[in-house]
C-alpha cells in the first residue's frame, strides 16, 4: 500500500467527515462494505490533442486528486438499489436509481453524471457479484482538489476514483480480467472514457482516465491510445540530484470546457481530416498512420484549417516519441525543444490555446533555466507545463510569472512542481476525528 502523503490524508478526512455527516448504515442489511479509493489527476508532459485520433501521448500522474469514502449495502428482497453520492464541492446528496436507464442530471447536479456513467459500466457485474434477488444500496461522499476546468482532468480523476471503489465492493470485477493489475488498470480506464463519452456526452480520448488509473511514481507514461498499451519511462539519471530538472505546472486560471464550445468541433476536423486522407492512402484508418507525405499529397482534398489540423496531429506524434526517447536518456534540452515546438503547433496549426496561456508560456520559455514550456491539457485556457534546471530555477519561475501575470494580465496564477505519482489505488479507511 503506497504511504499517502499529507494532503491525500487530508482528502481522506475530508470525504470522511462528509459521509459520516450525510450517511447512516442501511438497517437489516445481509452486508455491508464499506471502501476507501483515491485517483489522481494528471499532467501531460507532451502528446496533445492526439488522443482520440489514436495516437502517443506522454502524462504523468500528480499528487492532486480525488478521494472517495463510500459503502455497499446488501438486502436479501427485491426492488431497483439505490444511490446517494455528495461531494464537497455541492454538499447536497444527490440520489439516483441503480438501473440502466437512468437519465442525466441538467445544470446543479450535471457533476452526478460523472459519477453515474461509471456506476452504470459496472452495474450488471455488481449486481452479479450479488447474486438475484438482492437490493443494493450505494453511499458514497467525495473530496477532492484537482482544480475545475484546469486542463488536469478532474473529471476523469472522479470518473477513476469511484470506478476503483466499485472494484473494491466486488472483488470478481476485479479478477475478471484475469488477476493482472496492469491489465486490470487498463480496463477501468476502457469503462471511465465510455461512461464520459456516452453518458456525458464529452468526445474525449482514453489518456486522462488512462494515467489517472495506471500511473506510477517516478514514471511518465508512453500511451499508444490505440492499442491501449504503454511504457513506463523514467527521466534518466543525472550524477547530482541537485541538477535533476524540475515539472512547473501553472494554472492560468482560465477555464474551460470540454463539453462546450471547441473541443468536440477539433474531433470533428480530425475526422474530416482523416476522409481526406484515406483519399490518397485507403490504408490510413486515423491520423496516427498519416504521414507528411500523405497529408502533401491530399492537401487539394482540404481546406486551410483542415490541413493544419491534421499537420498538428501528425508533428505531435513525432514530438511525442522522440520526446520519449529524450526523457529516457535526461536529455532535458530535446526534451525542451519538443515541448516548445509542441505548444507552437497547439497555438498556431490547432488553435487551442488563448493569450493567456500564451503569455504564461512565452514568459517561461524566455526564462533562464527553462529547458521548455507548453499548454497542458485541452486548451482554451488550463495549465501550463514547464521543465525547469532545478528546484532553485523552479522557484524563481514561480514568483516571476505570478508577478508577470498579475501585471500584465490583471489574473492570478497559482503554480506548483510535481513529480510522477502513482495512479489509482484502494486506501486504508482509518479516521480519527477532530
Amino acid at each position: 500500500m503506497v504511504d499517502e502523503s499529507n494532503m491525500i490524508v487530508q482528502l481522506r478526512e475530508e470525504a470522511t467527515n462528509l459521509y459520516e455527516k450525510h450517511f447512516n448504515e442501511i438497517s437489516d442489511a445481509s452486508s455491508i462494505t464499506k471502501a476507501c479509493t483515491v485517483a489522481p489527476g494528471r499532467v501531460n508532459l507532451i502528446g496533445e490533442h492526439v488522443d482520440y485520433t489514436g495516437g502517443f501521448v506522454f502524462p504523468i500522474a500528480i499528487e492532486y486528486s480525488t478521494v472517495v469514502v463510500g459503502s455497499l449495502c446488501v438486502k436479501d428482497e427485491s426492488g431497483d438499489g439505490e444511490a446517494r453520492i455528495v461531494s464537497t464541492s455541492s454538499d447536497s446528496v444527490v440520489e439516483f436509481s441503480l438501473v440502466q436507464d437512468v437519465k442525466p442530471f441538467e445544470k446543479s447536479n450535471s457533476w452526478a453524471n460523472y459519477v453515474i456513467g461509471v456506476v452504470l459500466e459496472y452495474l450488471s457485474d455488481v449486481m452479479a457479484a450479488f447474486g438475484e434477488g438482492k437490493k443494493l444500496y450505494l453511499q458514497a461522499a467525495i473530496a477532492g482538489n484537482v482544480p475545475l476546468g484546469s486542463g488536469l482532468s478532474s473529471s476523469a480523476a472522479l470518473e477513476v476514483a469511484f470506478a476503483t471503489l466499485l472494484e473494491a465492493f466486488a472483488e470478481p470485477i476485479a479478477t475478471k480480467v484475469g488477476g493482472s493489475e496492469k491489465q486490470r488498470a487498463i480496463d477501468r480506464a476502457v469503462k471511465c472514457q465510455h461512461a464520459e463519452n456516452t453518458f456525458c456526452h464529452v468526445p474525449c480520448g482514453i489518456m486522462d482516465q488512462f494515467v489517472s488509473s495506471a500511473g506510477l511514481s517516478n514514471s511518465a507514461l508512453l500511451i499508444d491510445c490505440e492499442s491501449n498499451d504503454f511504457v513506463p519511462v523514467q527521466l534518466g539519471a543525472f550524477e547530482d540530484e541537485k541538477d535533476a530538472p524540475i515539472i512547473v505546472v501553472t494554472n492560468s486560471n482560465v477555464k474551460h470546457s470540454h463539453a462546450d464550445g471547441e473541443y468536440p468541433v477539433r474531433v470533428a476536423q480530425c475526422k474530416g481530416a482523416t476522409e481526406a486522407l484515406q483519399k490518397v492512402n485507403s490504408s490510413i484508418k486515423s491520423l496516427r498512420y498519416a504521414t507528411f507525405e500523405d497529408l502533401k499529397k491530399a492537401k487539394g482534398d482540404m481546406t486551410d484549417l483542415i490541413y493544419r489540423r491534421a499537420k498538428h496531429v501528425i508533428s505531435e506524434n513525432e514530438r511525442t516519441l522522440a520526446a520519449k526517447e529524450a526523457f529516457g536518456k535526461g536529455d532535458v534540452i530535446k526534451f525542451g525543444e519538443l515541448m516548445n515546438g509542441s505548444h507552437e503547433s497547439m497555438k498556431n496549426n490547432y488553435e487551442v490555446s488563448c493569450k493567456e496561456i500564451d503569455f504564461l508560456v512565452d514568459e517561461a520559455q524566455s526564462f533562464p533555466g527553462v529547458y521548455g514550456s507548453r499548454l497542458t491539457g485541452g486548451g482554451f485556457g488550463g495549465c501550463t507545463v514547464s521543465l525547469v534546471k532545478n528546484a532553485e530555477v523552479a522557484k524563481s519561475l514561480i514568483n516571476h510569472l505570478q508577478n508577470r501575470y498579475k501585471d500584465q494580465c490583471n489574473k492570478e496564477c497559482f503554480c506548483f512542481t510535481t513529480t510522477p505519482g502513482p495512479g489509482a489505488r484502494v486506501m486504508s479507511i482509518e479516521h480519527t476525528s477532530n
